[in-house]
């Protein structure tokens, strides 16, 4: 399959993109990753965007500061990945993204997703 310019490759995209939830685990140390914990992905374009529904202080957002390295799993697919802060500019699409994905969840959960203390803590994935 051949990659795209974000370093996913197509497939992988578009399976973790439609997923409904994916885990995801950031590294505590160069070996050892903390546990998984259960989250929404969005993609936008050809990135995928993770929030953290407690902020910046939400357990595996805060450890993931610390390291900027993780690991996910969704749809049967399992990647090594940075976590890289995006640019204030792309938070109405991310927004928009959460949105028309989780619609049908209702607004009780999604609102609070696209609140500024879940958009400050957003991460886009770049797989390693």
């Amino acid at each position: 399959m051949v990659g795209l310019m974000s370093g996913w490759m197509h497939n992988e995209l578009a399976s973790i993109g439609a997923a409904h939830e994916l885990e995801i685990a950031p590294y505590l140390d160069e070996e050892t990753l903390r546990r998984y914990t259960i989250i929404w992905v969005v993609r936008v374009a050809d990135d995928l965007y993770v929030r953290s529904w407690h902020g910046r202080s939400g357990g595996w957002f805060s450890r993931a500061l610390q390291t900027h390295q993780g690991r996910i799993r969704a749809d049967g697919i399992e990647r090594d990945v940075t976590f890289e802060e995006p640019d204030e500019a792309l938070r109405p699409a991310i927004d928009q993204a959460y949105r028309r994905k989780y619609a049908l969840a209702g607004n009780t959960y999604v609102q609070p997703m696209i609140e500024a203390e879940a958009a400050a803590a957003t991460f886009r994935l770049v797989p390693r």
